[in-house]
């Protein structure tokens, strides 16, 4: 994998069995600067401190999803380029649109592995992939 592992990551789920499955997948294949939140709010605090390379969102959260969350990254001029993956159970046609429209990277839908992980960061980070 050519994407640059040293990056900083960020883990937003409000379950924190994902969260630990998450970073496990993302270990295994590299990554090492790993941060996480358990919800929308608490990820745009930390999104405000940090510069991160990435962030991985659950989609469905309480009290601010990750529709939402993306949609506030989106709308603030200093977040509105970090990449963003949105993970969800629902693979429901209409989700991926609005995730599209609002402006997401990429979509996993769970359950997934470390090999679907690694082909949809390699996606959004194309230029890297093929270095």
């Amino acid at each position: 994998m050519a994407v640059d592992v040293s990056i900083p990551i960020l883990i937003v789920d409000d379950y924190n069995t994902m969260i630990r499955i998450i970073r496990n997948l993302l270990r295994q294949l590299g990554f090492e600067q790993i941060d996480e939140a358990n919800d929308g709010t608490m990820a745009l605090a930390k999104m405000r401190t940090r510069n991160y390379g990435l962030v991985i969102s659950d989609w469905n959260m309480e009290p601010m999803t990750g529709y939402d969350l993306l949609r506030e990254v989106r709308a603030d001029p200093n977040l509105a380029t970090t990449p963003f993956i949105m993970i969800t159970a629902e693979s429901k046609t209409e989700n991926v649109i609005a995730a599209k429209k609002a402006g997401v990277n990429n979509y996993i839908v769970k359950p997934f592995n470390a090999a679907t992980l690694k082909t949809k960061i390699e996606a959004v980070f194309p230029d890297l992939a093929h270095a």
